[in-house]
């Protein structure tokens, strides 16, 4: 018993000697609690198509718009809050848009002009409700089958789709996003699909980005250099400038910039396939290309991944920089070393 007696005394001491110690020091905080707050400051959601950060949930279904860019339809609406826009060409050396938004809602778009097949797959892809203003014989046989939801100008010229005074036709429709939204609504479309979402740089990592020096590029689409694309980086905000036919591409409202984090110019076959000079393009095949990001260029390939266009290097995904993206396609005739080019300066 005495023996007992002994030991219950000594443990009572090292608890006693315990206790003090956590008085003098300070009890140690648990780890869970701290990985826990750690977790909690971070931004929680992530917008699909941008990769920005976001406080409030970035769910919703992007709005895939064609939107014109001849001569007579510049300076367009709305595309500076664009998530991502491809330029392809349309008939002979005349480029058009699709300009896809989903983390940013612009009140106007436009002018609108009529869809082509290929522009019609892209938006597939983002599960993007599709917004044109006629169409190409192919692309019409797709949307009257519903292939992709969509509000044509052609059934709402005059009501969904307004014209504006100061352009003449066919440069002058236009269509807000509050309407948009109420097209869906009529014709009962979710806007609930949120698109698939793209790979996306740290912003440390896009810090250290490595590839040769590529301060700006241009793009040649025609001869005359009226649809040429040239986009200059602006070290002093870490973002692209796009120009066109020598004219910085603005917005008409506000004439703020377009700005952009990723140039991604791909490759791919083009075919004309009537006498219109309507065209087959390539969008599956996969091929060569350049991204360009933070004032550097790197060669890469394309693929089709499930309907989206994405960069891949050594068989992997080449992530984004956040932000905005422009994808220009070319065709491999002439092809990428001709229809690109460079300035380190």
């Amino acid at each position: 018993m005495k023996k007992w007696a002994v030991a219950a005394t000594a443990v009572l001491l090292l608890l006693s000697g315990c206790s003090d110690k956590e008085k003098a020091n300070g009890p140690k905080e648990p780890v869970k609690e701290v990985v826990q707050e750690e977790v909690e400051n971070e931004i929680p959601y992530h917008y699909p198509l941008t990769g920005v950060g976001s406080d409030t949930e970035t769910d919703g279904r992007a709005v895939a718009v064609m939107v014109n860019n001849h001569p007579k339809a510049r300076p367009q609406s709305g595309l500076h809050k664009a998530d991502i826009v491809y330029e392809i060409l349309a008939e002979g050396d005349v480029t058009r848009f699709l300009a896809v938004f989903q983390s940013e809602k612009p009140e106007n778009i436009g002018p609108v002009r009529s869809a082509r097949d290929y522009y019609i797959d892209l938006a597939k892809g983002l599960n993007a409700l599709f917004i044109a203003h006629g169409s190409s014989e192919e692309a019409q046989k797709m949307l009257e089958r519903d292939y992709v939801d969509n509000l044509n100008g052609m059934v709402y010229d005059g009501t969904l789709f307004k014209r504006a005074s100061f352009r003449k036709a066919p440069h002058n429709s236009y269509i807000t996003y509050k309407n948009v939204l109420k097209g869906a609504k009529e014709k009962k479309y979710s806007m609930d699909q949120t698109p698939p979402e793209f790979t996306f740089l740290t912003e440390d990592e896009s810090k250290s980005l490595t590839g040769d020096e590529a301060k700006s590029v241009s793009i040649s689409y025609s001869a005359s250099g009226v649809f040429n694309s040239i986009y200059e980086y602006d070290a002093s905000i870490g973002k692209y400038k796009r120009y066109s036919d020598g004219e910085q591409t603005i917005d008409y409202e506000t004439k703020e910039p377009i700005l952009l984090d990723n140039l991604f110019i791909i490759e791919t076959t083009h075919q004309v396939i009537d006498e219109v000079a309507h065209k087959e393009i390539d969008l599956e095949s996969g091929g060569s290309g350049y991204l360009l990001q933070k004032g550097k260029v790197m060669e890469v390939e394309w693929k089709n991944d499930n309907g989206v266009i994405v960069p891949v290097r050594n068989g992997e995904v080449v992530p984004f920089v956040q932000g905005k993206t422009w994808v220009n396609v070319v065709p491999t005739n002439p092809g990428l070393q001709s229809s690109v080019s460079f300035n380190v300066d």
